[in-house]
Parts: C-alpha cells; sequence; structure tokens
C-alpha cells in the first residue's frame, strides 16, 4: 500500500491511496462471499454455491461495487492507523480506479478531524437594531389585505373592463402553435399595453395588437419579445370588499374596528420582532466569527452542501426542471451555485459549532419547555400537529434538528441579551 498524504488545512487530511494487488484480491474474495449469501442458486444453500457458478450469475457493476467497498473499508483503516491520525467523523472517500483483473485499487480520502475553535470573546458583541415602529400605512395596508380575502366576485356582463376588475384573459402569439395561455390579471396592474387593450372590452371580444412583453414578464420564453397577438378577454368579474366596521370586525370574533386595528398592529409588530431578531442573529454570530477562528474539516460542510443540493435538484425533477435550468433563471451557471452552496454550508457549519460552543462554556442545557416551544414553532412553520411532526422527525432521524434548534435560540438570545447590556452600558456612560 502507498499512501501520499496532504494536509488541506488543520482538521482534514487527503490521502491518496495505490492498494496492493493483495487487498485487492482480497476485497473480491470477500465480495463474492457477501453475494453468495444474497443469492438463491438452485441446489445449493445459501452462501455455498461454488464461486464459478456464482461469478456467471452477479453482474459485473454489482460485483465491482461490493468489492470496493470492501477494499475501501479494510484499506481506509489501516492507512488511517498508519497515519496515526485520529478521526473526528466519516472519512470521505473517491474512488479512482478499480481493476479486478490488473489488480488495481486507487483512491482518494478526506479523513475530518476534530474541530479546532478558539473563541473570541462573545460579550457585547455589536449590531445594529432597525427601529420597530410599526405605522398606520401598514395596519391599514394589512387590514386591506385582509378585506380583500374575505371580498366577493360577481361576473360582469353589461359593461366593459374597469380598472380593479379581474379579467381571465388569453394571449396568443402569431405563429405560435396551440391555443394560448391563459392568465388571471387585475385590469390596470399588468403591463401599459395590455391594460389598455383590455380596458372597456367585454366578456368573450378578441383584439389583435403588437405586445412587447416586460423582461419580468411570468412567461420566461416572453420575456422582452415583440409579437403580434390575438387578446380573448374569457371572462370578468368585479371584486367587492366588505365595509370596513363593527360588524366585519365582529365577523373576525374582535369586539369592532379599534380592536381590529389594535390586533393587527400587535401581529405587525411581533413579525417586525422576529425579523428584526433574525437580523440581529446574522450580525452577532458574523461579529463573533471575526473575532474567533475557527477552523472545521471540509468533510462537515461538504456533507451539508451536497445533501442541499440533492435536494434541490429532487425539487427541480418535481417541477420538470433540470438544475442547469434552475440555475439559468437565477442567472448562475451550476459551477457557480455549487460554489455558492458550499460557501453557505461552511458558514453554516461554523455558526454552529460557535453556538455549541458556547452551550458548552456556559453550562447551559434546555428544559422540557424549551423543547415543547421549539416543537410548537417547528409545527407552525411545517402546518403540522406537533405529534405528527414529532413522527416525522424520527422518521426521518431528524430528532438532533429540533434539539440544536431549541440550543440556537437559547445561545442567541443569550448573546443578544449581552450584546444589548453592554450597548445600554455605553449609552448611560456618555
Amino acid at each position: 500500500m502507498q499512501i501520499t498524504r496532504e494536509d488541506l488545512n488543520p482538521c482534514t487530511v487527503s490521502l491518496d491511496v495505490v492498494c496492493d494487488a493483495e487487498a485487492v484480491s482480497a476485497g473480491f474474495e470477500k465480495a463474492f462471499k457477501t453475494l453468495a449469501k444474497q443469492m438463491r442458486v438452485p441446489g445449493f444453500r445459501p452462501g455455498h454455491a461454488p464461486k464459478a457458478v456464482v461469478e456467471k450469475m452477479v453482474e459485473r457493476e454489482h460485483l465491482y461495487d461490493a468489492a470496493a467497498d470492501a477494499i475501501v473499508r479494510s484499506v481506509v483503516k489501516k492507512a488511517i492507523e498508519q497515519e496515526k491520525l485520529e478521526p473526528f467523523d466519516r472519512p470521505s472517500v473517491d474512488l479512482k480506479k478499480l481493476d479486478r483483473d490488473a489488480g488495481e485499487c486507487e483512491f482518494s480520502v478526506k479523513v475530518p478531524l476534530a474541530p479546532k475553535v478558539e473563541l473570541g470573546d462573545y460579550h457585547g458583541l455589536k449590531a445594529e437594531v432597525p427601529n420597530l415602529q410599526v405605522t398606520d400605512e401598514e395596519v391599514k395596508h394589512q387590514i386591506d389585505e385582509l378585506r380583500r380575502r374575505y371580498s366577493t366576485r360577481e361576473a360582469i356582463t353589461g359593461r366593459g373592463v374597469e380598472e380593479g376588475d379581474v379579467a381571465v384573459v388569453n394571449i396568443k402569439p402569431e405563429g405560435q402553435e396551440g391555443d394560448g395561455r391563459n392568465f388571471m390579471t387585475i385590469a390596470g396592474q399588468t403591463f401599459p399595453a395590455l391594460d389598455a387593450a383590455l380596458m372597456g372590452m367585454k366578456a368573450e371580444e378578441m383584439k389583435q395588437l403588437e405586445l412587447t412583453f416586460p423582461d419580468n414578464f411570468q412567461e420566461k420564453d416572453w420575456q422582452g419579445q415583440t409579437y403580434p397577438c390575438r387578446v380573448t378577454l374569457r371572462s370578468v368579474s368585479s371584486v367587492t370588499l366588505p365595509n370596513l366596521d363593527d360588524e366585519f370586525a365582529k365577523e373576525l370574533n374582535l369586539e369592532g374596528v379599534k380592536d381590529l386595528e389594535n390586533r393587527m398592529r400587535e401581529q405587525i409588530g411581533n413579525a417586525k420582532r422576529a425579523m428584526i431578531q433574525d437580523y440581529v442573529n446574522e450580525q452577532l454570530l458574523e461579529d463573533l466569527a471575526s473575532r474567533s477562528t475557527i477552523h472545521v474539516p471540509d468533510t462537515m460542510w461538504e456533507g451539508v452542501a451536497n445533501q442541499r443540493l440533492r435536494e434541490l435538484a429532487q425539487e427541480q425533477q418535481k417541477k420538470g426542471k433540470t438544475l442547469e435550468q434552475y440555475a439559468a433563471e437565477n442567472n448562475m451557471t451550476v459551477e457557480q451555485m455549487v460554489e455558492a452552496w458550499k460557501t453557505e454550508a461552511k458558514t453554516q457549519v461554523i455558526r454552529a459549532i460557535m453556538v455549541r460552543e458556547i452551550f458548552a462554556r456556559e453550562k447551559m442545557s434546555l428544559s422540557n419547555t424549551e423543547l415543547n416551544d421549539e416543537l410548537g414553532t417547528m409545527a407552525r412553520e411545517f402546518e403540522m400537529p406537533p405529534d405528527q411532526l414529532v413522527e416525522a422527525l424520527k422518521k426521518n432521524n431528524a430528532l438532533d434538528e429540533l434539539h440544536f434548534r431549541a440550543l440556537f435560540r437559547k445561545v442567541t438570545l443569550f448573546l443578544d441579551e449581552h450584546a444589548k447590556k453592554q450597548e445600554v452600558a455605553a449609552g448611560s456612560a456618555t
């Protein structure tokens, strides 16, 4: 066995390994025995069929996969012992070459070592806190949005389209196949040329005109294009909002308009506080990272990034898209997107290490109440009953996620409290 070692950083060692022919042969022998136990060969008990018989029945790909697993498991252990390394987590292996006939196997292995943490002073971290004031305009906007949810629609037959009407429109560019595409729009809120065409049209009327679609139009292939189009108004209806009065407020189980305004102001304030807390947490952790020296093994953040990319690929596949298409929609290449996710993953892993270190240094612990509160928060986020969420987390071996979120919340609140105390003290002294 030949080993070429490279220390990638204080927490990651890369070993390029060239296996001996004996190790390759032993790996294939073990693979045959493993596969023989899994196969049913007529006339033989499981695991007792001759090697020659098994070899004829097993697929080459399965044999090589089993052999690679056997060889790597055996050789990696010896290589790590030879280099006197103490892995912090499972190593990651990249198979370079495997040839049974030539007795050759080459691979590289990244061995993660324990993170190295030199935590800076985490008392008095700095953060800017935006103004929390809730304006009357914000309250009015949210109440209007609420009224729209309780609005009623009525089909219009006796007049043409007016601003604010809900119109179902079919647009068919000249020369394109199919029956055109349907859109539900608010008259006066599309784009100037289409708004002008719709005004005054009645249901089932159509027009022929040239349309230049905006660069941000919802249909990607029409963005920025100019086509002669046939525009057909399929239907039009008016929207009637409920009156803002005590009767409307009582339908929402509130005492009256004033109670509605107060409740809305409170909800906006809570939402702003949560948003601002997230913003403050970002600043505190960024400030702490700048004061600290943290090294983590590459395998930790590479694993996080690869998992997220797999999930992203699955999400896009369900939508009938590829990663290339998703990246292009966000003005990136796949390579740029991968690098961006790796950078983000490394940032998140370093933050998690810092938070866990503070949790340990401050001898913190989590109560059942804190865990249950976090479970309630997660249940609202995922729109699931808490008991169902617990079962889902167990099924996916993700209960640690609940524990870490509660831990993260406790530590960031601790940092926030100390940061505020420092700021108040500094302000008082001046």
